[in-house]
């Protein structure tokens, strides 16, 4: 009998691969041929119908499917290099922590103040730093984590869970350690932002085959790099843990709720939001 050309031309020899063995999973024989138009799947003048509506049904369903697949690239963004800027130049006015600075009394994740209700403490203690070398590693691991965040999500996106992840993990620091406990430094939103980055791409992953794939893969690399950057000695473990686990709970939801990044207006509009609330914790801390 003689083979009977689908209307339908692959993008490549990969794509006709794949409708073939779409076509042999329904029960239909195929072969894969190229010509002047591209590469064309062959079958039988009798199956021609069926093999068509099996195809057409396949691309629809795998269209549906391709936006929510794989994290959305929306290109670098200079946001990570002026965070990083900006904690670098703060500390220069708040100078050590050694130093006693009223930038500390006031703006520290103090356990016994926070658990008193200066919940501010959970953000300005994010953008106060122990000595030099902590926070220029905080700002090189910011520009590492949050260049992909902001890829994914949008700059404007990624600096609310940069926040939402450190400050809830400040917090949960806080109600666990005691009122004993004293922290500062950006890590643990740093490590908000690895969490969200594991929770994003396993969410994606999970749509992108329909439920059956190993969305543990990213959670576990995440935490191996927690593991890796995040145990070292005179370093915050828990409050490191408590930023990566709020970072993977923000990262789900937005994945989910945020199929595609916002677009670049709103996302400057969120952005300065983002800013704006880190000076008014400030303003609450120091009035």
């Amino acid at each position: 009998m003689p083979l009977h050309p689908l209307p339908l031309v692959a993008g490549g020899q990969q794509q006709a691969d794949d409708w073939a063995l779409a076509l042999t999973s329904a029960g239909v024989s195929s072969q894969i041929d190229v010509d002047h138009q591209g590469w064309r799947v062959l079958v039988d003048s009798e199956d021609a119908a069926r093999a068509t509506a099996i195809l057409e049904a396949y691309v629809e369903e795998n269209a549906r499917a391709e936006p929510a697949a794989e994290l959305h690239d929306v290109g670098p963004s200079p946001a990570p290099v002026i965070l990083a800027l900006a904690l670098l130049a703060f500390w220069v006015v708040t100078g050590p922590r050694e130093s006693g600075s009223r930038w500390f009394e006031h703006g520290s994740a103090s356990a016994v103040r926070l658990l008193n209700g200066e919940l501010w403490r959970s953000l300005t203690a994010l953008t106060l730093h122990a000595d030099l070398a902590h926070v220029l590693a905080n700002a090189v691991g910011l520009v590492v984590f949050t260049s992909g965040l902001c890829r994914a999500f949008g700059s404007g996106v990624a600096l609310w869970l940069l926040l939402l992840s450190g400050g809830a993990g400040n917090l949960l620091n806080a109600l666990l350690r005691g009122p004993g406990h004293n922290a500062v430094g950006a890590s643990t939103a740093l490590f908000g932002a690895v969490g969200a980055l594991a929770a994003a791409q396993a969410v994606r992953r999970r749509r992108r085959r329909g439920g059956h794939a190993p969305a543990w893969l990213p959670v576990a690399a995440g935490l191996a790099l927690l593991a890796l950057l995040g145990s070292a000695a005179h370093t915050d473990v828990l409050a490191h843990l408590f930023g990566f686990v709020a970072g993977l709970i923000a990262g789900a939801v937005a994945a989910t709720r945020l199929p595609r990044p916002p677009e670049p207006g709103t996302q400057r509009w969120l952005g300065l939001l983002a800013t704006a609330t880190v000076v008014a914790a400030w303003a609450a801390a120091m009035g």
